[in-house]
Order: C-alpha cells, then structure tokens, then sequence
C-alpha cells in the first residue's frame, strides 16, 4: 500500500511541478503512520525560490486534501534538493556528469563500498566514475544504495571572486 501511495504522490506531484515549470526532483512518504511526512524536492534553472516552495506546496496541498487517499494525518514539506543533493536515477548521474559526488554501493567494487570523487560519463546502465584514490572505477547503477553531490569548494571559491 505504502508504495501505491508513494506511485501516486510522484505522479501528482510530477504534474504539478510540471505546470509551474518546475522539476520534480524527488517525492515520498515517510514516517510511520501516526506521524507521516510528504516530502517533494523540485528545481529550476537558477534555483528554486521560496516562491516556489509555497506555491506548489499549496497546490499540492489542495489536490491531496481532495484526493484524501492518505491515511491519518501527514506533514507536507517541498523544498529544494539543496546543494550536495541526492542522486535519485540513473538521468541525475547523466545530468551532473563531471560534478564531485559520494557513492555508496550495495556490494563490494573491487573491494570497496564507498567512493568520493566526480561522476564521468553514463555508458547504458554504467556509471564511470573517477575515484579519488582509486582512478576510474565502474559500476551499474543498479550497485548504487545512496549517492550525493558534494559542494566542490575550490569552484565555489573561483566562482565568488568573479
């Protein structure tokens, strides 16, 4: 049950980031089921304003209110990623190609489970990723358990003082 509801926040939400021309980033629930959270993650080019957040908060809001096929009583937060986001598919991977990430795999690659450097390239369900001290590793996407972004300080420091 818990998945068909997870299945229909996603498509609601999908929908109604697309008419405010925003990106659904992610959406799920969460909690157990006296104290259930609905979190929506959305973005834009140039980022995602406050704005933003209320508006489609709201909208949501309404539709899942109307919709009522929630059980109990949830909390709903929209907001931005945020900048070391999660990498939820295969696309995000595609999409921050060449960005500082952490991965941490299922299983052992070459003896190793967590890795941290920057995302190379995408070949079909493959990741290739450059390693800090490991070089080029690959691995599919189906090995990933959890991966973030991770600021990369030194462009931060070079974009500021432009």
């Amino acid at each position: 049950m818990k998945q068909l509801i997870d299945e229909r926040i996603r498509e609601i939400a999908a929908r109604a980031a697309l008419e405010n021309d925003l990106e659904l980033v992610h959406a799920q629930i969460v909690g157990a089921s006296k104290s259930l959270t609905v979190r929506v993650f959305i973005d834009k080019p140039g980022g995602v304003t406050l704005d933003d957040c209320s508006t489609l908060s709201r909208k949501l809001d309404a539709i899942l209110d109307a919709e009522d096929f929630i059980p109990g009583n949830y909390l709903l937060e929209v907001s931005s990623p945020g900048l070391e986001r999660e990498l939820y598919s295969l696309n995000d991977f595609a999409k921050f190609s060449g960005s500082l990430a952490k991965v941490k795999t299922n299983t052992p690659i070459d003896g190793q489970k967590n890795f941290r450097g920057r995302i190379g390239s995408i070949e079909n369900d493959e990741i290739i990723f450059e390693d800090k001290t490991r070089g080029t590793v690959r691995f599919p996407y189906s090995a990933v358990a959890k991966a973030n972004l991770e600021i990369d300080l030194e462009e931060e420091l070079r974009r500021n003082k432009s």
